[in-house]
């Protein structure tokens, strides 16, 4: 996939990368040329990182809290960023992808950034506004700087039947 001007910058802090139960994904997209890995990066500001039901990781639209959050930024085209949207319920109030400030760790050839690096603009998977914050608040406002932990993570086809997404959520974030 050449880098085009209409390719959508994603940074996944979560499932989607490399190693974790939903990188599948992106592993089609990349073997489709509909997305490119651009490396190791990291969010410019803090923001709440927390593993919610299941072991889902959801990063909260609270910049300043929590911790400058680790992922992994991909060039994607309009097809598979219709993919991944999919995948992350943005049409069904799941997640959000918003805006984001990330800065380069390592290059997709290995190469470490020395210092803050290139700030870029992307975006990324939020949880949706209205959960959001009562995940946070249940958590007791800790966070995770990077999600590492895949033993947690219970796939969609594992989970209890009789409740939806969002249910689950917020019976979870109303709990405790």
């Amino acid at each position: 996939m050449a880098m085009a001007s209409h390719q959508s910058l994603i940074f996944t802090y979560g499932t989607l990368k490399r190693g974790f139960a939903n990188h599948k994904l992106m592993q089609d997209l990349l073997c489709s040329n509909d997305a490119v890995y651009l490396g190791r990066y990291s969010t410019e500001r803090s923001y709440p990182l927390v593993c919610g039901p299941y072991g889902i990781p959801f990063l909260i639209n609270l910049p300043g809290q929590g911790h400058r959050v680790s992922g992994e930024l991909y060039a994607v085209s309009p097809r598979g960023l219709s993919r991944v949207d999919d995948l992350e319920g943005t049409t069904v109030g799941y997640y959000e992808r918003l805006p984001i400030r990330v800065h380069c760790l390592e290059q997709s050839n290995g190469a470490e950034q020395n210092g803050a690096g290139l700030v870029i603009d992307a975006e990324a998977y939020f949880a949706h506004r209205s959960y959001g914050e009562d995940l946070w608040r249940r958590l007791g406002r800790v966070g995770l700087a990077e999600y590492t932990d895949t033993r947690k993570y219970v796939k969609r086809s594992d989970r209890p039947d009789g409740w939806t997404f969002i249910e689950g959520i917020r019976a979870f974030a109303s709990s405790g």
